[in-house]
């Protein structure tokens, strides 16, 4: 147990009270509790502390100390950000003792006894020591398996809970449209549908039933509301223009069905503006769609810093709405944020606000009350502790292996593979060289923890390929000089060096059979820009440096090559394609990288990955979202318009054939359902995956309507020679969109069903349906 400083407090605690009584209803406490808090304590309950534990909380050896809280949080607090990265980072049992200190300080020597929630970032397993790492969500997004990211994020839930913790900053709901932003690694990808189901299976996965009578689930936090994912030129933060109709067919649709079908407790507001309003001073967006249309009641949380920056935030952004810190107070506290995250900053002001009474302490309480409601709904009240002892054991963190192994091999995407290059066979005797500056690198993307476990593709290899061949390594060239996700400055790879490297990287090719590429980003070039000294968007998708001359050089020896490319964002990868037989996309595949790459590459498993965003032929190409309106693409004088890779695109080492598409009735009325069938036969000499895509497209509208929309999905496994009948709903829920007079209807009409393996038109086969009126 943590040996903190503390005493019990003169003030008894109040176990009696009636807010304390776990028989009374839940609204019954926490009206109760609310009306016997001063104005004081109802603010602290809107505060956060993070970097400022160490002031506030922590004594100078790091230990929570009673006479801190008493002097600095006499109130109480309402959150307290990332217990895990104290002091330099917590194994899995100190923040479970810290946790449990925390807690009883403040439960101790506070007036109330209200007890603290913590959070943490989980965004692919908690984000600090001792945790398992899964793909980023970008590579989640391409297992088009909802069922598996229910899984992981259960699991994850289950470690965050029994440290001590009690909500999650996850899930990532932007639609990410721009391949440039820094941040699509965190997203799952490009469609709204998509997102949507994947964020629903991570919703269910976090909270479960939402009861938390087994102490092992989470608060989901739904981010970033809204329209984060499309930033203008793509910079990180930056307005987003779109219109209203937009937003709410494309960037709201995954955040309503996470809260309507997910139960989704808590949302966070986006650091950006729509139409001129940042989301954490947005009325419109907060109140009127989230709590108003959507019936929202759960709690609204500020991104890091963003009330502050409605004023001014010189190193990140200064929206210039608010005229002071107290202003943007105002601002957030009328468009519905409960809390101010991470530290205390522009709410303490909050207080004086109501004391001058430019702000009403009755605007408060329905804010403060929802806080409340968490925190008897989680149980906090009558057990706020973890047990220390049931802490993650290295049993749990090897049986976890398991998963993030399926999660990263159902991840890989085969993007090209000509002559049949792969599977590679390996003969005895042989030498395979894994080349490239991501072939021997830890590669987990940001908002990573640091795992018990890592495989990087070298060693993913030689571990596969054992004594039967012999493997070298060069790296080749560099991306840039060490360097973290977390290190503000970039220092990009010196070309001398990289000559050098790359002339080493030759004569490693010519000695051996076989060349393995490893290629892409890593965590420093494709990140959060959360600063104007933190920068992580591109304006070019090239690869970086001198990777594609090290290709050129490496195909010039007459080698078999196959690229593998490890990175958090599309890269424009024409040049490789051109250059290479074949090409796989892997994302950030978490901790078993290299074990699950290297099974790909010799054949012990098929991969069946797909595209979740459209892979560009060049920035210049963006926006490439395939869901595009019908005069978005007619083309440019001197290139393709398409994508490179399309959405939902991915091979497979079998063959897939799609036939005997059809409806279970052709006719329906605007109110009804029917279900769309295709029968699906692996063709090939392998077992192996497939995922089933349904588009659909309204062909006449009252407004302009996307040339094809994802609507439904299955990723199916289909022995050699087995056939398959697929089916998927065709109702309301997929053929609606906001019309010409803004609301969400189905319109009566035709419509085309397509049904195939990918967004690609000659990868779709095609049926139609016609809607009648009610």
């Amino acid at each position: 147990m943590i040996d903190y400083v503390g005493h019990a407090s003169t003030l008894s605690n109040p176990r009696s009270a009636p807010w304390m009584d776990a028989s009374r209803p839940v609204e019954s406490r926490v009206s109760d509790l609310l009306k016997r808090m001063t104005l004081e304590e109802k603010v602290a309950q809107m505060l956060c502390i993070w970097n400022r534990k160490k002031d506030l909380l922590l004594n100078h050896e790091g230990r929570p100390d009673a006479g801190l809280v008493q002097q600095n949080l006499p109130h109480g607090i309402g959150q307290i950000a990332r217990l895990s990265d104290t002091n330099g980072g917590l194994t899995a049992r100190e923040t479970a003792e810290y946790a449990n200190a925390i807690q009883r300080l403040m439960i101790e020597n506070t007036r109330l006894g209200i007890p603290v929630i913590f959070h943490e970032e989980c965004l692919h397993g908690l984000a600090g020591k001792e945790a398992t790492s899964y793909p980023q969500p970008i590579g989640l997004g391409a297992t088009f398996d909802p069922n598996l990211v229910e899984e992981i994020y259960t699991t994850i839930a289950s470690d965050v809970r029994a440290r001590g913790a009690h909500q999650a900053l996850t899930p990532v709901l932007d639609v990410s449209r721009d391949p440039r932003w820094g941040r699509v690694e965190e997203t799952f990808g490009e469609d709204p549908f998509l997102v949507t189901t994947m964020g629903i299976a991570a919703v269910r996965g976090f909270q479960g039933d939402a009861t938390f009578r087994t102490k092992d689930r989470v608060i989901a936090t739904l981010k970033h509301f809204a329209a984060h994912g499309q930033p203008e030129a793509g910079m990180n933060c930056g307005p987003v223009n779109v219109s209203e109709r937009e937003l709410r067919d494309v960037f709201l649709v995954p955040f309503r069905e996470a809260i309507r079908r997910g139960g989704a407790l808590s949302v966070m507001a986006s650091y950006n503006e729509i139409d001129g309003v940042p989301s954490s001073a947005n009325s419109w967006l907060l109140r009127d769609v989230l709590r108003q249309e959507w019936g929202f009641t759960g709690v609204v949380v500020s991104d890091y810093y963003s009330i502050a920056e409605l004023h001014c935030r010189g190193e990140a952004t200064s929206h210039s709405v608010a005229a002071d810190r107290e202003d943007a107070a105002h601002l957030a506290v009328r468009a519905g944020v409960n809390m101010e995250t991470p530290d205390p900053d522009c709410y303490p002001l909050l207080v004086q606000a109501v004391r001058e009474g430019s702000l009403q302490e009755s605007e408060l309480d329905p804010l403060v009350g929802a806080l409340l409601r968490l925190k008897f709904q989680l149980g906090l009240f009558e057990d706020p502790y973890v047990d220390e002892n049931a802490i993650a054991s290295p049993q749990r963190l090897e049986g976890e292996r398991s998963l993030a192994l399926r999660a990263a091999k159902e991840t890989i995407t085969l993007l090209k593979n000509d002559r049949g290059v792969l599977p590679l066979r390996p003969v005895s005797g042989q030498t395979i060289a894994v080349i490239g500056p991501n072939a021997h690198r830890v590669m987990l993307g940001g908002y990573s923890g640091t795992p018990a476990h890592f495989t990087t593709v070298l060693e993913g290899i030689s571990r596969r390929v054992g004594n039967e061949c012999k493997v070298l390594h060069s790296e080749g060239c560099g991306i840039t000089v060490g360097g973290s996700w977390n290190n503000d400055e970039v220092v990009f790879a010196d070309p001398e060096s990289d000559k050098r490297a790359i002339a080493g990287a030759v004569e490693t090719a010519r000695r051996s059979d076989a060349v393995i590429l490893v290629l892409g980003e890593n965590e420093q070039t494709s990140r959060e820009s959360w600063s104007r000294t933190h920068l992580g968007d591109r304006a070019s998708l090239d690869l970086i440096g001198r990777q594609e001359a090290l290709v050129r050089e490496i195909v010039a020896t007459g080698k078999t090559v196959v690229a593998v490319l490890l990175n958090g964002r599309p890269n424009s990868i024409g040049s490789l394609a051109d250059m290479v037989p074949a090409i796989l996309e892997c994302w950030y595949l978490g901790q078993e990288c290299g074990t699950a790459i290297a099974g790909v590459l010799f054949g012990d498993d098929v991969p069946g990955g797909k595209c979740p965003i459209s892979i560009p032929r060049s920035a210049g190409h963006i926006p490439v979202f395939y869901n595009h309106k019908p005069s978005a693409r007619r083309g440019y004088l001197d290139s393709e318009p398409t994508a490179l890779f399309p959405f939902g695109f991915g091979l497979s080492y079998t063959t897939f054939r799609f036939s005997n598409p059809r409806l279970e009735c052709d006719t329906i009325a605007s109110d009804a359902s029917t279900r769309a069938f295709v029968d699906v036969t692996n063709a090939g000499e392998r077992a192996g995956d497939e995922v089933v895509q349904m588009y659909i497209r309204d062909v006449v509208s009252s407004v302009t309507r996307p040339v094809k929309e994802l609507k439904g999905f299955a990723r199916i496994h289909l022995r050699a020679g087995e056939t398959k009948t697929v089916s998927f709903t065709v109702g309301p829920d997929q053929l609606a969109f906001t019309n010409i007079h803004k609301r969400w209807v189905v319109e009566p009409g035709q419509f085309e069903i397509m049904v195939g393996n990918s967004s690609r038109d000659t990868d779709l086969s095609k049926v139609k349906l016609t809607v009648t009126g009610h």
